[in-house]
């Protein structure tokens, strides 16, 4: 079999003990039907919230134990190519073979379903899933068609101000809300100011829950800058998850463009 690397990964059976390092993933796992082969997760695995509780934390997704890894004596680790690191990649390597997820689209999303459902023996489950999101997806692109585009920015980060731009999973989901992003013509996270957020002309913008918390204050900072501008605190979860999280994510889309 083969990563979204298109690594070639040699498994003897079917993996029993998981080791997941990226958040959106082990939720995927646990909702597959496999939270009783889940041996190890990060400490930002907050979903289910009782995972963590039962299961040994290795550390985070940039940095990990790599002897409590060994420890465990995992079949399999999961990681992802934004998520993590070449050099944790490599130390793993040495410990059990490595999947690596490369997500930028939806369908980049629904391959991965179906590859993590081939691995662990779970096609039906997985099979399932995916047809659920693609008919929610369907829904609700269908309920945007009308809808005339807003033009937003979304940030990720305060001090250095960082937002998302083309290239990344955030852009697909602003795509799919019929938002056009002001900063489609760079990619991945720049760095910006928010004297050149003026001349990007927003009509919104958008502070994600995470991985910085914004809070109502910075939305207070924003509008002293640009009264003008409609400022809003989002579900990071909802934009940056990709996986069974995308179960949730049209629902909550659709509440959010009744406020915006």
């Amino acid at each position: 079999m083969k990563d979204q690397l298109h690594r070639a990964i040699l498994l003897q059976q079917t993996p029993k003990c998981i080791v997941s390092l990226v958040p959106s993933q082990t939720e995927l796992l646990v909702d597959l039907g496999l939270e009783e082969t889940i041996v190890g997760v990060t400490k930002f695995c907050v979903h289910p919230k009782h995972l963590r509780k039962e299961k040994t934390v290795v550390g985070g997704t940039k940095q990990i134990h790599l002897d409590k890894i060994k420890a465990l004596k995992p079949d399999i680790i999961l990681c992802n190519k934004e998520e993590n690191t070449k050099e944790m990649i490599s130390d793993l390597k040495k410990i059990a073979p490595v999947h690596i997820s490369d997500i930028y689209t939806i369908d980049d999303s629904l391959e991965l379903i179906k590859m993590y459902g081939d691995v662990f023996n779970k096609t039906e489950n997985a099979k399932t899933i995916v047809e659920e999101i693609k008919k929610k997806l369907n829904v609700f692109r269908e309920l945007r068609s009308e809808q005339p585009k807003l033009k937003v920015a979304y940030f990720i980060w305060k001090n250095p101000w960082i937002v998302a731009a083309n290239q990344t999973f955030i852009n697909e989901m602003l795509s799919v809300n019929n938002f056009e992003n002001v900063y489609q013509d760079v990619n991945r996270y720049p760095e910006i100011t928010l004297s050149e957020l003026k001349e990007r002309r927003p009509d919104v913008v958008l502070l994600s829950s995470e991985p910085y918390p914004f809070k109502d204050s910075d939305i207070d900072e924003f509008k002293s800058v640009y009264p003008e501008i409609k400022v809003i605190i989002v579900d990071g979860e909802a934009f940056s998850w990709y996986g069974s999280r995308l179960l949730k994510a049209f629902d909550y889309f659709e509440e959010l463009q009744k406020i915006i």
